[in-house]
């Protein structure tokens, strides 16, 4: 890995000091404040982006619950759904009023759900409401608004309507920072998962758009695994973000300091991580989370290594059942050698190698 880090701090771009350099993506499921405060053991300069939170929820919902973060988080992205100007602008005040440093709109999620909702990626339909919404947000606010999109929807996947769905959004909303996830969204027919595979990746449709208007930031998504590969997309744009990758085989965030940001800092040891994730998890235990809503980030952190199915079986059997004792954690630690910190094949590929899968 030396050689490698060599060669990486060799590699020095223009965007280098872009905010969004390298980004985790918001995910259903999955990108909770227990999971975020986990990525933050592994890596300090990694933005961070909650799950999509509808305005409705925050409005009409208990905010605290949806709001709550921990302030070792930042920086960190509130990303909300919807699409009324009104109810984006109160939400999004509600997200400056917790400390966020960003508020994200989601122009890209196709389920039926959102669909029903009239927010998502049925968007791109009507850049003119999008627009609305991103200035309406932006006179409420004075952290950064920006916008997460797809290329385009169903058989509106041209360059030129998604330039124009841009340009718009950029012109008349006053966005200047817009994350795409560089494949159209088929509105009906696929499910969210095939949404994610099935549709062609084009992110040659985000460097040229990158071209034509210098002026703004791109940060490129969609299947993005290893951090070579990461590496090379960042020659040319200001950020990527990360999705599946960030939570498949969560070890290889200990390392996107020190390569995508020439950080000297040594790369954190896994026993580290976990010795002060299961302190975080004892404290949370004490104001009332069980367990098992904590411990699912951790199960692929020793993936591919000696133990590590036993380290993950235990958790899972063990969390329900004990839900007030954090030291269920360090008990799978037993079943995992005295010092943990060889490398699998899978992270190996992920540090190493470039992906061969489009």
């Amino acid at each position: 890995m030396t050689e490698h880090r060599q060669t990486a701090s060799n590699q020095v771009t223009a965007h280098d000091n872009s905010p969004w350099r390298f980004c985790i993506a918001p995910m259903l499921d999955w990108t909770d404040r227990h999971y975020r405060f986990l990525a933050r053991l592994m890596t300090q300069h990694a933005r961070m982006y909650t799950e999509m939170v509808t305005t409705g929820a925050l409005l009409h919902g208990n905010v605290d619950r949806h709001l709550r973060f921990s302030d070792t988080e930042h920086p960190v992205a509130l990303q909300l759904g919807g699409s009324d100007p009104s109810a984006l602008a109160a939400a999004a005040r509600l997200g400056a009023e917790y400390g966020y440093d960003e508020i994200n709109l989601n122009v890209g999620c196709p389920s039926d759900r959102v669909q029903n909702g009239a927010f998502g990626a049925c968007l791109m339909a009507t850049p003119e409401l999008v627009a609305e919404g991103v200035q309406a947000m932006r006179a409420a606010v004075s952290i950064p608004v920006t916008v997460k999109t797809r290329i385009g929807i169903d058989r509106s996947d041209s360059y030129d309507e998604f330039a124009r769905f841009i340009r718009i959004v950029a012109e008349q909303g006053g966005a200047n920072v817009f994350i795409v996830h560089a494949r159209k969204a088929w509105l009906d027919g696929l499910s969210p998962k095939e949404n994610r595979e099935i549709p062609p990746l084009r992110r040659d449709f985000v460097h040229r758009i990158h071209q034509e208007h210098p002026e703004l930031t791109f940060v490129v998504n969609g299947k993005l695994e290893t951090l070579p590969e990461m590496q090379d997309e960042l020659e040319t744009l200001p950020g990527v973000m990360v999705g599946r990758a960030a939570y498949q085989h969560i070890d290889w965030l200990r390392h996107v300091d020190q390569i995508l940001f020439d950080d000297p800092r040594p790369i954190v040891s896994r026993a580290a991580v976990v010795d002060t994730y299961t302190d975080y998890v004892a404290q949370e235990i004490a104001e009332g989370v069980p367990l098992h809503l904590m411990t699912r980030p951790l199960l692929t952190l020793f993936n591919g290594l000696p133990g590590a199915r036993q380290f993950r079986r235990h958790i899972s059997e063990q969390a329900p059942k004990r839900p007030a004792e954090a030291m269920v954690i360090r008990e799978a630690m037993q079943f995992l050698p005295a010092d943990p910190e060889g490398e699998s094949a899978e992270l190996s590929a992920r540090l190493a190698a470039f992906s061969l899968a489009g």
